[in-house]
């Protein structure tokens, strides 16, 4: 079943004058949305190349060796715990994303 959108005229003639890839407005909110996800997994895959050179090993064996017990429960080494996961969960979200996207896509 195909949801209708009705767009505001303004946005409409924005869209149809982008410069995006796509000759209906679909396309180009598709390409629009895969832009965004495949900005927003590079903003995480910085993150976290930042925080595996920070410790030396991956998220995963960060966990695995519990390094924040091993750093007595530090502020820091909690804190970055939490940002790791929420980076890691990110990446896997905006990848399952793209993997939609590019799926059901016809462009």
């Amino acid at each position: 079943m195909m949801n209708h959108v009705a767009l505001p005229e303004k946005t409409q003639q924005l869209l149809a004058n982008a410069p995006l890839t796509g000759q209906d407005a679909d396309e180009k909110i598709r390409f629009m949305l895969e832009n965004e996800y495949l900005r927003r997994l590079g903003q995480c895959r910085r993150a976290d190349l930042l925080l595996t050179h920070k410790y030396g090993m991956t998220f995963d064996e960060f966990v695995s060796r519990r390094i924040t017990r091993e750093k007595g429960y530090s502020w820091e080494s909690e804190s970055d715990a939490m940002k790791w996961e929420t980076i890691v969960s990110s990446m896997k979200d905006m990848e399952d994303h793209l993997r939609k996207l590019r799926k059901h896509s016809y462009v």
